[in-house]
């Protein structure tokens, strides 16, 4: 515990550090090696309700009252922090999460892109005037809604905080952060960050606990007007359910089933490196990883075989090591993946490729081997489920009808990949996938800050990045004046 350079057993609420109200704690474990990392605050409802006061408090007063320009110096000024301690960040993301040192710092970058992005766009959500009746000058504003809402996974932290944090504060928005109780580190870190960027008291506030306790005040508490979540699809449909009680609109990244198409004539050579790494980066528990790789039958047996040799040259290791692959996150996800591959030896399915470990990994560490599965019917479970471990299935495929059947065939729709050079197929494939985002001879745009990002189907609704963001963090108001 001593390597975290900070009080962990905090709630940040009004600007001020202190003791949750019922004083209890719980274990955030190391995923690599099974050990006790720290200790969080278990937030009650008494906590949530005293934060969103004090949001509420803050959007009515400092934090409100500051013009949109002065909100985005301060995101900028919390940017330029977040870069300056990306190192300390990433360390602390790998300890964490279990994700390479080299992930976690990516994922410091993307935060610090995030609030840039964010921080420059404050002063830059326009509304519209309306071409209207005679005599009245008609016209839309873009408002906050209050105090929002944000209930973060465990696999993203920074970058979740980012895409969603960032933009409900450009707006004027004050936030309620719940981050994941097995993943808490750099919520607290973002909060100190904040402090010290000069963020007014109460424009946020983190209260760690569990989802259940803190997570169910948070989603059905009356103050919040927007709630913000990304996580399973069951957890979503309760928290769904919570704010409709309230009617308050959700923003639901739910997870997916992401397709990586691979026509004949793509390029393989292109291809390669991201039909693996979209798969296993963050161990697979990543909500758009590309987790079926579907193969037209020219060159099935080609990408299998070249996939595999990747596979087998993958590292795996403690996230301090920095390799490949680092731990999944609990004992419990790795009790999931292994019932996958479990079943993948009892429907004599074909593992064409398994990663070794590397022999320095802790016995106590949360770790799976990387896993190719060759060959898996569409209707299989192995292609149907969410895993969310380093396991992808490869499905051969006759034709781009086929193609898009097989591709739209689960009940998720979160993103998809495209190879192929045919134009032509490029733009059809485009129009007829079933999800928020498709990209075409890449996978995942270096993560695309820009780019709006959701699901449709089981994935959720609503988008985040870009300026769809600011939208959905923002209410619409028409002002029609009469005056003559």
């Amino acid at each position: 515990m001593s390597t975290i350079p900070f009080d962990t057993t905090q709630v940040f609420i009004g600007g001020q550090w202190r003791a949750g109200d019922n004083a209890e704690t719980l274990p955030l474990l190391n995923p690599s090696d099974g050990s006790l990392l720290a200790s969080i605050a278990r937030g009650t409802a008494s906590d949530i309700d005293a934060a969103v006061s004090a949001a509420e408090a803050a959007q009515s007063g400092a934090w409100g009252g500051l013009a949109a320009a002065e909100r985005g110096r301060v995101l900028l000024k919390m940017s330029t922090l977040v870069l300056e301690q990306a190192d300390e960040l990433a360390r602390l993301e790998a300890l964490d999460v279990g994700k390479p040192v080299k992930q976690g710092r990516a994922d410091a970058v993307a935060l610090a892109r995030y609030l840039e992005f964010y921080g420059g766009a404050a002063d830059k959500v326009h509304g519209e005037t309306i071409p209207f009746a005679n005599g009245y000058t008609a016209f839309t504003l873009r408002e906050p809604h209050g105090v929002t809402a944000h209930i973060v996974p465990w696999n993203y932290p920074m970058q979740i905080i980012g895409r969603s944090v960032g933009a409900a504060l450009a707006m004027g928005n004050a936030c309620v952060l719940k981050p994941a109780e097995e993943a808490c580190l750099t919520a607290l870190a973002f909060a100190r960050i904040a402090q010290a960027a000069g963020l007014p008291a109460g424009a946020l506030n983190v209260v760690p606990g569990l989802g259940e306790e803190a997570g169910a005040a948070l989603s059905s508490h009356t103050g919040v007007r927007h709630v913000s979540f990304t996580g399973s699809v069951q957890v979503g449909a309760l928290i769904q359910a919570a704010a409709a009680r309230n009617a308050v609109p959700v923003t639901l990244e739910l997870g997916g089933k992401s397709p990586q198409v691979v026509f004949a004539d793509a390029d393989l050579d292109g291809a390669l490196p991201f039909l693996v790494n979209a798969g296993i980066q963050n161990a697979g528990q990543t909500c758009s990883a590309a987790s079926r790789i579907l193969v037209e039958r020219p060159v099935f047996d080609a990408v299998v075989t070249r996939m595999a040799e990747r596979y087998r040259a993958l590292r795996v290791g403690p996230a301090l090591d920095d390799l490949d692959v680092g731990p999944v996150i609990s004992a419990r996800q790795r009790e999931i993946v292994e019932g996958y591959l479990a079943l993948v030896k009892d429907s004599g399915l074909q593992v064409a490729a398994q990663a070794s470990l590397a022999p320095n990994v802790p016995r106590g560490g949360f770790y799976v081997r990387p896993t190719l599965v060759a060959d898996v019917a569409p209707d299989h479970r192995m292609a149907q489920e969410e895993i969310f471990g380093p396991v992808q299935v490869v499905i051969p495929f006759d034709g781009e009808a086929e193609a898009l059947a097989i591709a739209n065939g689960t009940p998720y729709g979160l993103v998809a990949g495209v190879w192929t050079r045919d134009g032509g197929r490029q733009l059809r494939m485009a129009r007829r996938l079933q999800c928020g985002q498709v990209f075409i001879n890449n996978y995942g745009a270096g993560g695309g800050i820009e780019l709006p990002f959701g699901g449709v189907k089981h994935s959720g609704h609503g988008r985040e990045k870009g300026f769809e963001a600011l939208y959905g963090f923002s209410s619409l108001k028409t002002v029609a004046i009469k005056h003559d």
